[in-house]
Order: C-alpha cells, then sequence, then structure tokens
C-alpha cells in the first residue's frame, strides 16, 4: 500500500492505478504468513535522515517508530494487491495504526507476520483492514500495526472478519501548550524518502505517473509527514529520544505535494504523555485524528516545550 491520500474532493483517491491481468481467487480468511528482514544501521539511519527533511540531523541513531512500517510494507503491499487479482481496482491508504513495545534495533533479524483481519463492501469498492506483527530475534513481538486501505473499484472479494473501529481516545489529562510547524516537502526530499523506505511508486517520483492518476504532480509519502510529526514530537517533547515514542497513528485525507507549506499543529497534554496532531496544505487537511503516545520521561528529564 503505497501511502497516500485522498483528494478533498472525492474523499478517497488511488495511490496508484493497479490493472492486475492475474487472475486467482482472493483469500477469504485472515491466515498469517511470516517473512524476516535483517535492518541494518545504514537503512535505520537514513531512514531517519529522510524524515527529518528541513530539521537538524537526529540527535541520536535510535529508530523512528514509523521504521516499524517500513518493516511491514512491502509484505502488506503485496498481500493487499493479491486481493485485487484479476480487477481493474486501485489502492488507498487510509489509515494506520502503530503500537511498538519498543524500536526496532540495528542487527537484528526482525519476523514479519501478517493477515487480513477483515474485508467489507462499500459503495466504491471493498475496505480491508490489515495487520502485521514484528517480532525480534529472540521471538518476542515488539510491534504491531493495523492498516486501513480501501480497493477502489474491488467487487470481486467476499466479505469476511472484521474491520477494527477507531474511537476517540479519552482526554490524558488538562491540555498542554499547543505549538505548530510549517515545512516545505521538496522533489529531492520526497525521492531521498521514496528510496530510504523503499516505496518507490511512481506517483512519488514521476510527475507524469502522478498526473495519470489525478494528481497535479508528484506526492509526498503519506507515511513521510507521519514520521516528520514523530521527529517534532520528538524534539519537542522528549529531548530527542524518539524511542519513547510507543504508538503513533492517524488517517490520510488530502496529498501534500512539493514546494507548497505543510502546517502541523501539535497538542500535548500537559504532561507530555500524548500529542495529538492535525497536518495540513492550502489543498486541505492531510492528516487528521493524529495521536502519538510517549513513554515517560526517564528520572529527571521532565517535560518541557
Amino acid at each position: 500500500m503505497t501511502t497516500t491520500a485522498e483528494p478533498p474532493s472525492t474523499a478517497e483517491t488511488p495511490s496508484t492505478t493497479e490493472t492486475s491481468s492475474t487472475t486467482g481467487t482472493p483469500p477469504t480468511t485472515g491466515t498469517p504468513h511470516t517473512t524476516e528482514h535483517t535492518v541494518t544501521t545504514e537503512e535505520i539511519t537514513a531512514y531517519r535522515a529522510a524524515a527529518r527533511a528541513g530539521l537538524p540531523p537526529a540527535a541520536n541513531d535510535q529508530a523512528s517508530p514509523v521504521h516499524a512500517f517500513v518493516l511491514a510494507h512491502a509484505e502488506a503491499d503485496r498481500t493487499v494487491r493479491s486481493l485485487i487479482a484479476g480487477q481493474e481496482a486501485s489502492v488507498v491508504h487510509l489509515g494506520q495504526d502503530i503500537r511498538l513495545r519498543r524500536p526496532v534495533r540495528p542487527g537484528e533479524s526482525v519476523g514479519i507476520t501478517l493477515d487480513v483481519l477483515g474485508a467489507r463492501r462499500e459503495p466504491r469498492g471493498t475496505r480491508v483492514a490489515v495487520r502485521t506483527r514484528l517480532t525480534g530475534h529472540d521471538g518476542t513481538e515488539f510491534a504491531e500495526l493495523v492498516a486501513a486501505a480501501l480497493l477502489v473499484g474491488a467487487n470481486g472479494i467476499e466479505p469476511f472478519g472484521e474491520i477494527p473501529q477507531g474511537s476517540a481516545p479519552a482526554p490524558a489529562g488538562p491540555p498542554g501548550e499547543p505549538a505548530t510547524a510549517t515545512h516545505e516537502p521538496t522533489p529531492d526530499g520526497i525521492r531521498a524518502y521514496a528510496h530510504a523506505s523503499g516505496d518507490l511508486n511512481p506517483i512519488h517520483l514521476d510527475p507524469a505517473a502522478a498526473r495519470a492518476v489525478g494528481f497535479e504532480n508528484v506526492i509526498a509519502h503519506g507515511m513521510s509527514v507521519v514520521a516528520l510529526v514523530c521527529e517534532e514530537i520528538a524534539d519537542r517533547y522528549a529531548h530527542g529520544d524518539i524511542a519513547r515514542i510507543r504508538a503513533v497513528s492517524g488517517r490520510f485525507s488530502a496529498p501534500v505535494l512539493p514546494d507548497e507549506p505543510l502546517d502541523i499543529t501539535l497538542q500535548p497534554d500537559a504532561g507530555h504523555t500524548v500529542v495529538r496532531f492535525t497536518c495540513r496544505t492550502a489543498g486541505g487537511i492531510a492528516v487528521k485524528a493524529g495521536r502519538a503516545e510517549l513513554a515517560p520521561a526517564p528520572e529527571g528529564d521532565g517535560p518541557h516545550d
């Protein structure tokens, strides 16, 4: 699932056009399967650098919480596209939830177990939920991700399972002081993120390919925006310790184009344990219902702005 967004005029737009000639019967149950990937220090460093475009270099070599998505993405994308084999359909990444017990570690072999939780019919296609679990070299699960996607034009999938229903979390105490940041993605920055994340969908790299599916220009990866928000949150509320971010989620609403301002609004609670966020461009809200959860600060490292 290439991470992208829904233009405000249609509420949902393909992240890429998928016209598949492959035949086969889409799965009707969420049967898990597992692959492995060995994470390198170079991958972690390159991803942090790409995510921090426009920010100073990272204060440490810890992995971004969004690196868990990078590991899950390729297998999740293959699985979702297998569901639309033989159909003219396109994939829209609607939302992402990431929960971690700890960050990805350099040098470890990560087990990636994926299952499709459910599918349901909607007027424009089929909504699916895909869950990915990451397991470290010691066999302990350290991350769980749930992605929501709309398979636009896909009508050949029998409904099964359940689609997790998101709910508005209860306030985590009184609000703290809100903060804002403005960034301006560039084509070079989008290209750097594409290579660091391994998501080389042409809509992020080739203006002609982006225009062919209805965008004005190449668009930024939606998860690059979430990764940038995580970097802002770590810098502002965790002394740069990005490993303290143990959960992050958001829903994609509109594309982010290069060379246009991206305004990020952060609303922490008073203790800086939960930070809600919204990302907006001139075209509308790009990421909504954003939420990051931070582990408690080490002793002597209290909240700060």
